[in-house]
């Protein structure tokens, strides 16, 4: 095992300028561009979001790490430190939804609540056989990322969409970072670490998603949560960002400022 590599503060993107202090997270095939479609949305009036790039996209796409949700997590601290967030909520998107937990686990008392997107939980999301030589292989294949896309949104979208998705997954992820990440993400099981946090939560799914479902996120987030909750979007696959950015608005806004 090589030396851990010290925090950085992520790149990054700040958008609006309300008390609402939230730090969104994106997945596997983005960078924090996974947000873009519903940024002409939110509230800017009541939020500040921050949208970092993890390491291996976007801006970060040739910053070296380790590309784990640990280390990741131990970045989006440095990245909140840096901004002078003591509390903030943190929203995850996909593998952006482990990343976040790994925040939980290490600082509960920093995190006022977390929305998990389609989020895969803390015990990872085991694969094998056909299934995980198609992500493992992703990385250098283009098809598989587009057949994966396609897959978990319910085989229902246009090709001119998909198309876009891949391109812009190529253009902004680094093929190495990319198939490390899913060894993390994937393969690596903290769910103790989590079991039994006090943070409200919200898991949002969607109902196309083949793979991350309602069910899956009951045996998992929804037991290990002590105040979680459940919203399903009826029209939305595994990227509710892109497919129903209103409905995602509504249900990361109004979760956020529930207790306001």
């Amino acid at each position: 095992m090589g030396p851990i590599v010290p925090p950085l503060v992520p790149p990054y993107e700040l958008v609006g300028e309300g008390p609402h202090r939230v730090m969104a997270v994106h997945g596997w095939f983005s960078d924090r561009a996974a947000y873009a479609a519903i940024l002409p949305h939110i509230d800017r009036r009541a939020f500040t979001y921050v949208l970092p790039d993890l390491r291996g996209y976007g801006e970060a796409r040739d910053i070296p790490g380790a590309y784990t949700t640990d280390e990741a997590g131990r970045d989006l601290l440095a990245l909140a430190d840096d901004l002078g967030w003591e509390r903030f909520s943190l929203v995850g998107h996909a593998m952006g939804g482990a990343v976040v937990q790994r925040v939980v686990a290490a600082a509960p008392e920093r995190v006022q609540r977390l929305v998990g997107v389609a989020p895969v939980p803390a015990s990872g999301v085991p694969m094998e056989g056909e299934q995980w030589q198609l992500f493992a292989s992703a990385a250098d294949r283009p098809e598989n990322r587009r057949a994966i896309i396609d897959r978990t949104t319910g085989s229902r979208h246009p090709d001119a969409w998909l198309d876009l998705m891949v391109r812009h997954s190529l253009e902004h992820s680094d093929p190495k970072a990319l198939r490390a990440w899913l060894d993390s993400w994937a393969l690596e099981d903290f769910h103790e670490d989590i079991t039994g946090v006090q943070v409200p939560v919200r898991v949002v799914v969607g109902a196309h998603d083949p793979a991350l479902t309602a069910e899956v996120m009951r045996r998992t987030w929804l037991r290990w949560y002590v105040n979680a909750e459940l919203v399903e979007l009826e029209y939305a696959g595994r990227y509710p960002a892109d497919e129903t950015p209103l409905e995602l608005v509504r249900a990361v806004e109004d979760f956020i400022t529930a207790d306001a």
